[in-house]
Protein backbone atom coordinates (compact mmCIF):
# COMPACT_ATOMS: atom_id res chain seq x y z
CA UNK A 1 0.00 0.00 0.00
CA UNK A 2 1.51 3.11 -1.12
CA UNK A 3 2.20 6.36 1.68
CA UNK A 4 -0.79 8.31 0.26
CA UNK A 5 -3.41 5.11 0.70
CA UNK A 6 -1.97 4.04 4.42
CA UNK A 7 -2.74 7.59 5.21
CA UNK A 8 -6.22 7.97 3.72
CA UNK A 9 -6.82 4.32 5.93
CA UNK A 10 -5.66 6.42 8.99
CA UNK A 11 -7.80 9.16 8.70
CA UNK A 12 -11.21 6.80 7.83
CA UNK A 13 -10.01 4.77 10.96
CA UNK A 14 -9.70 7.97 13.11
CA UNK A 15 -12.58 9.68 12.04
CA UNK A 16 -14.95 6.88 12.65
CA UNK A 17 -14.02 7.16 16.11
CA UNK A 18 -16.19 10.32 16.03
CA UNK A 19 -18.99 9.22 13.87
CA UNK A 20 -20.66 7.08 16.29
CA UNK A 21 -23.50 6.16 13.47
CA UNK A 22 -20.21 4.29 12.05
CA UNK A 23 -19.39 1.77 14.29
CA UNK A 24 -15.39 0.47 13.58
CA UNK A 25 -12.14 -0.78 14.45
CA UNK A 26 -11.55 2.57 15.75
CA UNK A 27 -14.24 3.05 18.07
CA UNK A 28 -15.87 -0.12 19.22
CA UNK A 29 -14.91 -0.96 22.83
CA UNK A 30 -12.74 -3.42 23.71
CA UNK A 31 -15.20 -6.03 24.56
CA UNK A 32 -16.34 -6.63 20.82
CA UNK A 33 -12.51 -6.43 19.11
CA UNK A 34 -10.79 -9.57 18.28
CA UNK A 35 -7.26 -9.61 18.09
CA UNK A 36 -5.12 -12.41 16.52
CA UNK A 37 -1.69 -12.96 14.86
CA UNK A 38 -1.95 -13.41 11.06
CA UNK A 39 1.60 -14.87 10.03
CA UNK A 40 2.52 -15.13 6.05
CA UNK A 41 4.52 -17.68 4.89
CA UNK A 42 8.02 -17.27 3.05
CA UNK A 43 7.87 -15.79 -0.62
CA UNK A 44 9.93 -16.38 -3.82
CA UNK A 45 11.78 -13.48 -3.80
CA UNK A 46 14.64 -12.99 -1.87
CA UNK A 47 12.79 -10.06 0.64
CA UNK A 48 10.14 -12.25 1.13
CA UNK A 49 12.20 -15.42 2.67
CA UNK A 50 11.62 -14.55 5.89
CA UNK A 51 8.12 -14.57 6.22
CA UNK A 52 6.12 -11.73 7.68
CA UNK A 53 3.10 -11.13 9.75
CA UNK A 54 0.67 -8.88 11.09
CA UNK A 55 -2.07 -8.06 13.99
CA UNK A 56 -5.98 -8.60 13.29
CA UNK A 57 -8.43 -6.54 14.80
CA UNK A 58 -11.50 -7.73 13.92
CA UNK A 59 -15.04 -5.68 14.89
CA UNK A 60 -17.19 -8.33 15.85
CA UNK A 61 -20.50 -6.13 15.87
CA UNK A 62 -19.39 -4.08 12.28
CA UNK A 63 -17.66 -7.23 10.73
CA UNK A 64 -14.99 -4.58 10.22
CA UNK A 65 -11.47 -6.34 10.49
CA UNK A 66 -7.81 -4.52 9.89
CA UNK A 67 -4.41 -5.48 9.37
CA UNK A 68 -1.74 -3.79 10.56
CA UNK A 69 2.38 -4.65 9.76
CA UNK A 70 5.70 -2.69 10.04
CA UNK A 71 6.85 -4.00 6.83
CA UNK A 72 6.89 -0.95 4.32
CA UNK A 73 10.10 0.23 2.53
CA UNK A 74 9.81 2.54 -0.27
CA UNK A 75 12.52 2.06 -2.49
CA UNK A 76 11.85 5.73 -4.16
CA UNK A 77 12.87 7.29 -0.90
CA UNK A 78 15.86 9.89 -0.84
CA UNK A 79 19.08 8.58 -0.28
CA UNK A 80 17.57 4.33 -0.26
CA UNK A 81 20.40 2.64 -1.76
CA UNK A 82 22.92 4.37 0.69
CA UNK A 83 21.16 4.07 3.39
CA UNK A 84 20.71 0.63 3.08
CA UNK A 85 24.43 0.13 2.24
CA UNK A 86 25.07 2.17 5.28
CA UNK A 87 22.75 -0.45 7.78
CA UNK A 88 20.10 2.37 8.47
CA UNK A 89 17.30 1.30 6.63
CA UNK A 90 14.05 2.93 7.13
CA UNK A 91 10.54 1.20 7.42
CA UNK A 92 7.33 1.89 8.17
CA UNK A 93 4.09 0.78 9.46
CA UNK A 94 1.25 -0.01 7.44
CA UNK A 95 -2.39 -1.02 7.85
CA UNK A 96 -5.14 -2.58 5.37
CA UNK A 97 -8.31 -4.16 5.50
CA UNK A 98 -7.89 -7.73 5.76
CA UNK A 99 -9.37 -8.91 2.95
CA UNK A 100 -7.13 -6.38 0.60
CA UNK A 101 -4.10 -7.06 2.82
CA UNK A 102 -4.41 -11.12 2.49
CA UNK A 103 -5.60 -11.09 -0.84
CA UNK A 104 -1.51 -10.31 -2.19
CA UNK A 105 -0.19 -13.76 -0.17
CA UNK A 106 -3.16 -15.73 -1.48
CA UNK A 107 -2.58 -15.42 -4.90
CA UNK A 108 1.38 -14.92 -4.69
CA UNK A 109 1.00 -18.98 -3.06
CA UNK A 110 1.77 -17.85 0.50
CA UNK A 111 0.43 -19.49 3.16
CA UNK A 112 -2.10 -17.47 5.35
CA UNK A 113 -2.37 -18.98 9.48
CA UNK A 114 -4.57 -16.63 11.61
CA UNK A 115 -3.93 -17.25 15.55
CA UNK A 116 -6.52 -15.89 17.53
CA UNK A 117 -5.15 -14.10 20.79
CA UNK A 118 -6.88 -14.56 24.46
CA UNK A 119 -6.74 -10.73 25.50
CA UNK A 120 -9.19 -9.14 27.62
CA UNK A 121 -11.41 -6.25 26.53
CA UNK A 122 -9.16 -3.65 28.00
CA UNK A 123 -5.84 -5.13 27.00
CA UNK A 124 -7.61 -5.57 23.33
CA UNK A 125 -8.63 -1.76 23.56
CA UNK A 126 -5.34 -0.38 24.60
CA UNK A 127 -3.76 -2.67 21.62
CA UNK A 128 -5.99 -1.22 19.41
CA UNK A 129 -5.53 2.72 20.35
CA UNK A 130 -1.44 1.45 20.34
CA UNK A 131 -1.71 0.41 16.51
CA UNK A 132 -3.60 3.70 15.53
CA UNK A 133 -1.00 5.84 17.52
CA UNK A 134 1.57 4.08 15.61
CA UNK A 135 0.18 4.48 12.71
CA UNK A 136 0.20 8.31 12.61
CA UNK A 137 2.90 9.43 10.21
CA UNK A 138 4.52 10.96 12.29
CA UNK A 139 5.33 7.87 14.27
CA UNK A 140 4.97 5.21 11.47
CA UNK A 141 8.98 5.24 11.00
CA UNK A 142 11.49 3.06 12.11
CA UNK A 143 15.19 2.30 12.00
CA UNK A 144 14.94 -1.27 10.76
CA UNK A 145 17.77 -4.27 11.82
CA UNK A 146 17.40 -7.51 10.16
CA UNK A 147 17.57 -9.36 13.69
CA UNK A 148 16.68 -7.18 16.39
CA UNK A 149 14.15 -4.15 15.11
CA UNK A 150 12.17 -5.72 11.91
CA UNK A 151 8.61 -5.88 10.79
CA UNK A 152 8.47 -9.21 13.13
CA UNK A 153 9.88 -8.43 16.46
CA UNK A 154 7.65 -4.65 16.24
CA UNK A 155 4.69 -7.03 16.43
CA UNK A 156 6.41 -8.69 19.02
CA UNK A 157 6.71 -6.17 20.97
CA UNK A 158 2.98 -4.48 20.54
CA UNK A 159 2.01 -7.87 21.90
CA UNK A 160 4.49 -8.27 24.42
CA UNK A 161 3.22 -4.57 25.86
CA UNK A 162 -0.49 -5.20 25.92
CA UNK A 163 0.26 -7.98 28.11
CA UNK A 164 2.51 -6.17 30.28
CA UNK A 165 5.51 -8.20 29.49
CA UNK A 166 4.42 -11.38 29.77
CA UNK A 167 5.51 -12.79 26.37
CA UNK A 168 9.23 -11.48 26.70
CA UNK A 169 9.86 -12.36 30.45
CA UNK A 170 8.48 -16.22 29.57
CA UNK A 171 10.91 -16.06 26.07
CA UNK A 172 13.77 -14.82 27.83
CA UNK A 173 13.92 -17.73 30.17
CA UNK A 174 13.97 -20.42 26.95
CA UNK A 175 16.59 -21.60 24.66
CA UNK A 176 16.43 -20.91 20.93
CA UNK A 177 16.87 -23.59 18.70
CA UNK A 178 19.14 -21.88 15.79
CA UNK A 179 21.72 -18.79 15.21
CA UNK A 180 20.94 -16.06 13.32
CA UNK A 181 22.90 -17.76 10.78
CA UNK A 182 21.71 -20.82 10.81
CA UNK A 183 18.16 -19.46 9.86
CA UNK A 184 19.70 -17.01 7.83
CA UNK A 185 21.00 -20.17 5.37
CA UNK A 186 17.80 -22.28 6.22
CA UNK A 187 15.57 -19.79 4.80
CA UNK A 188 18.02 -18.62 1.94
CA UNK A 189 18.83 -21.41 0.96
CA UNK A 190 16.59 -21.86 -2.21
CA UNK A 191 18.85 -18.67 -3.72
CA UNK A 192 22.06 -20.49 -2.79
CA UNK A 193 24.60 -17.40 -4.41
CA UNK A 194 23.10 -15.22 -1.56
CA UNK A 195 22.78 -17.61 1.41
CA UNK A 196 26.59 -17.80 0.72
CA UNK A 197 27.18 -14.31 0.48
CA UNK A 198 25.07 -13.59 3.29
CA UNK A 199 27.19 -16.22 5.16
CA UNK A 200 30.30 -14.92 4.31
CA UNK A 201 29.59 -11.94 5.31
CA UNK A 202 28.51 -12.51 8.85
CA UNK A 203 30.38 -11.85 11.87
CA UNK A 204 30.30 -13.10 15.38
CA UNK A 205 26.95 -11.82 16.27
CA UNK A 206 24.96 -14.20 13.82
CA UNK A 207 26.38 -17.34 16.09
CA UNK A 208 25.75 -16.43 19.72
CA UNK A 209 23.11 -18.63 20.72
CA UNK A 210 19.86 -17.05 20.74
CA UNK A 211 16.91 -17.48 23.85
CA UNK A 212 13.30 -18.06 22.00
CA UNK A 213 12.87 -13.76 22.13
CA UNK A 214 15.27 -12.79 19.95
CA UNK A 215 14.70 -15.91 17.67
CA UNK A 216 11.06 -14.84 17.47
CA UNK A 217 12.36 -11.83 15.65
CA UNK A 218 11.17 -14.49 12.47
CA UNK A 219 7.04 -14.51 11.85
CA UNK A 220 6.99 -19.02 12.33
CA UNK A 221 9.08 -18.91 15.43
CA UNK A 222 6.74 -16.34 16.84
CA UNK A 223 3.69 -17.84 15.74
CA UNK A 224 5.20 -21.13 17.28
CA UNK A 225 6.20 -19.77 20.50
CA UNK A 226 3.13 -17.89 21.18
CA UNK A 227 1.14 -21.19 21.49
CA UNK A 228 2.94 -22.12 24.85
CA UNK A 229 3.01 -18.30 26.04
CA UNK A 230 0.72 -18.08 29.50
CA UNK A 231 -0.88 -14.73 30.58
CA UNK A 232 -3.22 -13.66 33.42
CA UNK A 233 -6.86 -14.37 33.37
CA UNK A 234 -8.11 -11.76 35.72
CA UNK A 235 -8.90 -14.56 38.32
CA UNK A 236 -5.85 -15.56 39.94
CA UNK A 237 -4.87 -17.98 37.24
CA UNK A 238 -3.44 -18.38 33.80
CA UNK A 239 -4.54 -18.74 30.63
CA UNK A 240 -2.82 -19.80 27.34
CA UNK A 241 -2.05 -16.73 24.93
CA UNK A 242 -2.41 -17.95 21.88
CA UNK A 243 -5.60 -20.53 20.57
CA UNK A 244 -4.97 -22.75 17.95
CA UNK A 245 -3.77 -21.76 14.45
CA UNK A 246 -6.39 -21.26 11.84
CA UNK A 247 -5.38 -22.12 7.90
CA UNK A 248 -6.80 -19.52 5.72
CA UNK A 249 -5.08 -20.00 3.05
CA UNK A 250 -2.67 -23.07 2.35
CA UNK A 251 1.17 -22.92 0.97
CA UNK A 252 2.12 -23.44 -2.24
CA UNK A 253 5.16 -22.86 -2.85
CA UNK A 254 8.61 -24.72 -2.78
CA UNK A 255 9.38 -24.97 1.81
CA UNK A 256 12.84 -23.58 3.47
CA UNK A 257 14.16 -26.61 4.98
CA UNK A 258 14.02 -27.55 8.66
CA UNK A 259 17.59 -27.44 9.33
CA UNK A 260 20.26 -25.19 7.74
CA UNK A 261 22.27 -26.72 4.78
CA UNK A 262 25.82 -27.90 5.54
CA UNK A 263 28.31 -25.89 3.35
CA UNK A 264 31.69 -27.49 5.29
CA UNK A 265 31.39 -30.24 2.74
CA UNK A 266 30.78 -28.18 -0.58
CA UNK A 267 33.36 -25.41 0.46
CA UNK A 268 36.02 -27.82 1.02
CA UNK A 269 35.22 -29.76 -2.11
CA UNK A 270 35.30 -26.32 -3.94
CA UNK A 271 38.68 -25.44 -2.45
CA UNK A 272 40.68 -28.51 -3.06
CA UNK A 273 39.45 -28.41 -6.87
CA UNK A 274 40.43 -25.37 -7.21
CA UNK A 275 43.90 -25.54 -5.19
CA UNK A 276 44.46 -28.59 -7.64
CA UNK A 277 44.07 -26.47 -10.12
CA UNK A 278 46.12 -23.51 -9.67
CA UNK A 279 48.98 -26.99 -8.79
CA UNK A 280 48.80 -28.47 -12.10
CA UNK A 281 48.18 -25.29 -14.26
CA UNK A 282 51.33 -24.01 -11.98
CA UNK A 283 53.20 -26.93 -13.73
CA UNK A 284 52.18 -26.82 -17.22
CA UNK A 285 50.18 -23.76 -17.96
CA UNK A 286 51.96 -20.60 -16.33
CA UNK A 287 49.66 -18.72 -18.11
CA UNK A 288 46.86 -20.41 -16.60
CA UNK A 289 48.39 -20.02 -13.45
CA UNK A 290 48.34 -16.33 -13.70
CA UNK A 291 44.59 -16.07 -14.79
CA UNK A 292 43.29 -18.57 -12.33
CA UNK A 293 45.68 -16.98 -9.44
CA UNK A 294 44.29 -13.40 -10.54
CA UNK A 295 40.87 -14.71 -10.20
CA UNK A 296 41.22 -15.71 -6.64
CA UNK A 297 43.17 -12.66 -5.97
CA UNK A 298 40.99 -9.90 -6.84
CA UNK A 299 37.95 -11.98 -5.20
CA UNK A 300 40.07 -12.29 -2.15
CA UNK A 301 41.17 -8.70 -2.72
CA UNK A 302 36.92 -7.49 -3.51
CA UNK A 303 35.75 -9.37 -0.41
CA UNK A 304 38.19 -7.87 2.28
CA UNK A 305 37.31 -4.35 1.74
CA UNK A 306 33.68 -5.16 1.34
CA UNK A 307 34.10 -7.09 5.01
CA UNK A 308 36.65 -4.34 6.39
CA UNK A 309 33.79 -1.51 4.78
CA UNK A 310 30.76 -3.20 6.16
CA UNK A 311 32.94 -3.09 9.70
CA UNK A 312 34.19 0.17 10.01
CA UNK A 313 31.75 2.62 8.15
CA UNK A 314 28.38 0.86 8.54
CA UNK A 315 25.53 -0.34 11.37
CA UNK A 316 25.35 -3.76 10.48
CA UNK A 317 26.24 -4.85 13.14
CA UNK A 318 26.10 -8.74 12.47
CA UNK A 319 29.14 -7.98 9.89
CA UNK A 320 31.45 -6.20 12.60
CA UNK A 321 34.64 -8.26 13.90
CA UNK A 322 34.51 -10.91 10.78
CA UNK A 323 37.13 -13.34 11.35
CA UNK A 324 36.74 -13.95 7.43
CA UNK A 325 38.65 -11.17 7.04
CA UNK A 326 41.74 -13.03 7.78
CA UNK A 327 41.05 -15.19 5.18
CA UNK A 328 40.35 -12.77 2.15
CA UNK A 329 41.61 -9.67 2.47
CA UNK A 330 42.84 -5.76 0.26
CA UNK A 331 46.89 -7.43 0.86
CA UNK A 332 45.49 -9.96 -1.88
CA UNK A 333 45.88 -6.98 -4.28
CA UNK A 334 49.39 -6.73 -3.65
CA UNK A 335 50.50 -10.30 -4.79
CA UNK A 336 49.06 -9.48 -8.45
CA UNK A 337 52.44 -8.72 -9.67
CA UNK A 338 54.38 -11.76 -8.38
CA UNK A 339 52.05 -13.77 -10.38
CA UNK A 340 52.39 -12.59 -13.28
CA UNK A 341 56.02 -12.72 -13.00
CA UNK A 342 55.64 -16.45 -12.32
CA UNK A 343 54.38 -17.23 -15.46
CA UNK A 344 57.93 -15.57 -16.97
CA UNK A 345 59.38 -17.90 -14.66
CA UNK A 346 60.46 -15.11 -12.01
CA UNK A 347 60.46 -15.38 -8.19
CA UNK A 348 58.47 -13.77 -6.46
CA UNK A 349 59.66 -10.67 -4.70
CA UNK A 350 60.65 -10.01 -1.44
CA UNK A 351 57.31 -7.97 -0.59
CA UNK A 352 55.27 -10.82 -2.51
CA UNK A 353 56.84 -13.42 0.19
CA UNK A 354 56.39 -10.79 3.13
CA UNK A 355 52.72 -11.03 1.99
CA UNK A 356 52.69 -14.49 1.60
CA UNK A 357 53.75 -15.25 5.25
CA UNK A 358 51.42 -12.78 7.11
CA UNK A 359 48.91 -14.39 4.81
CA UNK A 360 50.02 -18.06 6.07
CA UNK A 361 49.91 -16.73 9.71
CA UNK A 362 46.74 -14.86 9.00
CA UNK A 363 45.00 -18.08 8.15
CA UNK A 364 46.80 -19.79 11.47
CA UNK A 365 45.07 -17.08 13.55
CA UNK A 366 41.79 -17.54 12.37
CA UNK A 367 42.03 -21.64 12.45
CA UNK A 368 43.00 -21.08 15.97
CA UNK A 369 40.38 -18.73 16.90
CA UNK A 370 37.68 -21.16 15.57
CA UNK A 371 39.34 -23.58 17.98
CA UNK A 372 39.05 -21.10 20.95
CA UNK A 373 36.42 -22.90 23.38
CA UNK A 374 33.17 -20.72 23.60
CA UNK A 375 31.00 -18.80 21.31
CA UNK A 376 33.28 -18.05 17.97
CA UNK A 377 32.14 -17.26 14.65
CA UNK A 378 31.23 -20.89 12.66
CA UNK A 379 33.14 -19.75 9.53
CA UNK A 380 34.53 -23.57 9.21
CA UNK A 381 33.31 -23.51 5.97
CA UNK A 382 35.25 -20.79 4.83
CA UNK A 383 38.43 -22.11 6.78
CA UNK A 384 37.95 -25.32 4.47
CA UNK A 385 37.64 -23.25 1.35
CA UNK A 386 40.22 -20.57 2.07
CA UNK A 387 43.38 -22.93 3.43
CA UNK A 388 43.90 -25.49 0.32
CA UNK A 389 43.61 -22.29 -1.96
CA UNK A 390 46.00 -20.42 0.19
CA UNK A 391 48.98 -22.92 -0.08
CA UNK A 392 48.22 -23.72 -3.47
CA UNK A 393 48.93 -20.71 -4.60
CA UNK A 394 51.99 -19.73 -2.07
CA UNK A 395 53.36 -23.16 -3.71
CA UNK A 396 52.60 -21.77 -7.06
CA UNK A 397 54.31 -18.14 -6.27
CA UNK A 398 57.61 -20.22 -4.72
CA UNK A 399 57.60 -23.67 -6.51
CA UNK A 400 61.64 -24.40 -6.90
CA UNK A 401 62.09 -20.86 -8.13
CA UNK A 402 65.64 -19.47 -7.20
CA UNK A 403 65.03 -15.35 -6.10
CA UNK A 404 67.14 -13.01 -8.63
CA UNK A 405 69.21 -11.21 -7.17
Amino acid sequence: MSLIARTLLLFALLGAAFAQAHASVANAPGANLEIALVTYGPGETYWERFGHDAIQVHDTVSGESVDFNYGVFDFDESGFLLNFARGRMHYLMDAAYTAQDQHYYIESGRSVTRQPLALTPDQAAALRDFLLWNLRPENARYDYDYYVDNCTTRVRDALDRAVGGAIRKQLETRAGGMTYRQQTARLMSAQSWLMLILDLGLGPYADQPPTAWQESFLPMVLQRELASVKIDDGTGGTRVLAGESQLVSPNRLDVPPEHAPDLRAPLAIAGLVFAALLIVTARRWPTGLALLGTLYLVAAGIVGLLLLVLWTLTTHHSAWANANLLLFNPLAFLLLPSLWRARRGLAASRLADRILLLQLLAIATALTLHLLPGTVQQNQPWLLFAIPCWLALSWSLRRGLRRIH
